[in-house]
């Protein structure tokens, strides 16, 4: 009985265990298309200046690359997420003009609600 349960539970760690290879190398290397042969023209598309913050050799390299590959090159939290969205949309075969974008600007006015608008804290009227 033991046998039959130990051999049963090994079985089933792998299914629950956090695997550490890199699933970027299993995935697919999208084709380039006219507009796109390079990895340098292909971040210059997606914006947001990710051509000076990452530089790949070849067009296999990039796709290769991971979330911690970028992390080790230096890339920041926020860039690297996008960058990685970026590249499963273009494996998808999305258009680049339907999903690259630039960020969400700063907000001019802190705090939120009626207290504070314009820059300028709103008391109410009181009857004294």
């Amino acid at each position: 009985m033991s046998f039959c349960l130990k051999s049963s539970l090994a079985r089933l760690s792998p299914a629950f265990a956090r695997s550490f290879q890199n699933r970027a190398a299993l995935r697919l290397v999208p084709p380039t298309n006219g507009t796109i042969t390079t990895p340098q023209e292909f971040l210059k598309a997606i914006g947001r200046s990710c051509e000076t913050k990452l530089s790949v050799d070849n067009w296999d390299a990039l796709w290769k690359t991971s979330g911690l590959d970028l992390r080790k090159s230096g890339v920041s939290v926020r860039d690297r997420r996008y960058i990685m969205w970026c590249m499963e949309k273009y494996r998808q075969n999305q258009p680049l003009e339907e999903f690259a974008h630039e960020p969400k600007p700063r907000k001019k006015i802190r705090g939120r609600g009626p207290s504070v608008q314009h820059g300028k804290r709103i008391r109410s009227r009181r009857d004294t």
